[in-house]
């Protein structure tokens, strides 16, 4: 009997067999977007077990968990691996029709050569046998990256970060390892006690007190300059939303002062702020040649009671309200207006801003390169088979599928790469699909430059890390 994973998994059709085969299983990857930690890639660590390596900061399994009922000490709390194993593995089979389904056996096929589906019953044997090779250099976690062909990683990093990991792989390691500039905080005005301890923590960073918004942005600038002194070439903003007001530098430095003195802030003072902070950074990118991504759409930390609890980033974040195309449009606008429009990546996380979003990109192509203005990739609750589809589809009708910039990890998980091989069979299924209903004619010399670039090409092209 032929094994869930195997080699046509995905591929419904002989042409999106033909394709993937030959012009994209293996083409190198460009995870141009991730949460993984760079200390763990410096220190080239090794996995105890399975679960440190599978479920220790997932908050994709652990939302599923929870949903079927786990207690919380099996997801963050203090069971024994063995007992959080027991209880992923339990709730395995309920997420059929979930990615967690599709993603949980690939991982286990590509990196520990585990067929065998995950329930109960075949717990304990594939726990030992993944946590047995883990032990060996081979399965460190550089040796895993090599693995999967991983040719450069952006991590995501804070301006205060002192990037002393990345420092250290600079030339040490043969994967390029670049940290990405996630300037959020200076956003996140509305607890002005946190507010007000980052940005005293930014301040001794950069060895100066900031007092005014002029000091704010220069403290910026100059932890922008040390990115990119390390190498770094992108940021990346998680917002709620675009911000969009007009302002003046008075109006902007009484209300950075009012946050830092704690006073309350009107909701058109904070809509000014925000505004003027993402234009000042959007500049700094412009300045240094940067490519700016733009996360939107997330309502994040709804359950007040347990982000007291757990803090960010634990599972408890859901799918927005459609976007304000009109503040969207006049914030890119006002960039493109003066010529500090940046090559710029959208992600949305509402399917319903799809089709909005990419015309949206097109208001701003000018013509000075390829997709200077990109759709960027199916996000988070959208990384599935129905999100991705949708995605392609939209994308081909609405702008360049031939020029789209290719998937990201979004992970902070060092066993989550062949998501990018999933993608790459959803891509080479549609439009294998497409040709067999003869919609795209059946021309390699069509085919073949469009599956090599969705799956590398253009990444490789319109990041130019290598240059």
């Amino acid at each position: 009997m032929k094994p869930f994973i195997h080699e046509d998994f995905l591929l419904t059709n002989k042409t999106a067999q033909r394709l993937y085969h030959q012009y994209s299983e293996n083409q190198p990857i460009i995870d141009f977007h991730c949460h993984l930690s760079p200390s763990y890639i410096a220190e080239d660590i090794q996995f105890r077990n399975l679960t440190q390596a599978w479920l220790e900061g997932d908050h994709y399994k652990w939302r599923a968990m929870r949903t079927n009922g786990i207690d919380e000490k099996f997801c963050t709390g203090n069971a024994s691996d063995t007992e959080k194993f027991a209880k992923w593995a339990e709730t395995v089979p309920a997420t059929v029709g979930n990615p967690l389904y599709h993603w949980t056996h690939l991982e286990l096929a590509r990196y520990f050569k585990i067929t065998d589906l995950l329930s109960p019953s075949k717990a304990t044997d594939i726990y030992n046998k993944a946590t047995d090779l883990l032990q060996s250099k081979e399965f460190s976690i550089r040796s895993m990256m090599k693995k999967m062909k991983v040719e450069v990683v952006c991590t995501t990093d804070d301006p205060a970060d002192n990037l002393e990991y990345h420092l250290k792989l600079k030339g040490a390691f043969e994967i390029t390892v670049l940290p990405t500039f996630r300037p959020d905080n200076v956003v996140k005005i509305e607890d002005q006690t946190r507010f007000k301890a980052y940005i005293e923590k930014l301040g001794k960073t950069c060895i100066t007190e900031i007092k005014n918004f002029s000091n704010l942005i220069e403290a910026l600038d100059s932890r922008h300059k040390f990115f990119h002194e390390t190498g770094g070439r992108l940021s990346d903003h998680g917002l709620d939303r675009f911000y969009f007001a007009q302002f003046t530098a008075a109006e902007v430095d009484k209300i950075f002062r009012k946050l830092l003195s704690g006073e309350t802030v009107s909701d058109e003072e904070s809509e000014k702020y925000k505004a003027a902070v993402m234009t000042e950074l959007c500049r700094m990118n412009h300045k240094r040649g940067w490519t700016q991504q733009f996360h939107v759409g997330a309502l994040r930390n709804n359950n007040a009671r347990m982000f007291r609890q757990l803090g960010p980033d634990t599972g408890w974040d859901s799918i927005g309200v459609p976007q304000d195309s009109y503040k969207m449009s006049r914030f890119l606008d006002s960039l493109d207006d003066t010529n500090q429009l940046s090559k710029t990546i959208l992600y949305n996380l509402n399917p319903s801003d799809n089709e909005m979003m990419i015309t949206m990109t097109g208001n701003f192509n000018d013509g000075s390169r390829a997709v200077k203005v990109q759709y960027g990739p199916a996000w988070w609750f959208l990384d599935q088979k129905n999100g991705m589809e949708k995605h392609l589809k939209d994308l081909a009708a609405l702008g360049l599928l031939r020029r789209f910039v290719g998937m990201v990890t979004d992970s902070r998980s060092f066993l989550s790469y062949p998501r990018h091989e999933y993608f790459r069979r959803l891509v080479c299924n549609y439009v294998g699909e497409e040709v067999e209903n003869g919609l795209i004619p059946d021309e390699d010399e069509l085919l073949k430059p469009l599956i090599e670039g969705v799956s590398y090409k253009n990444a490789k092209e319109y990041f130019g890390f290598n240059k």
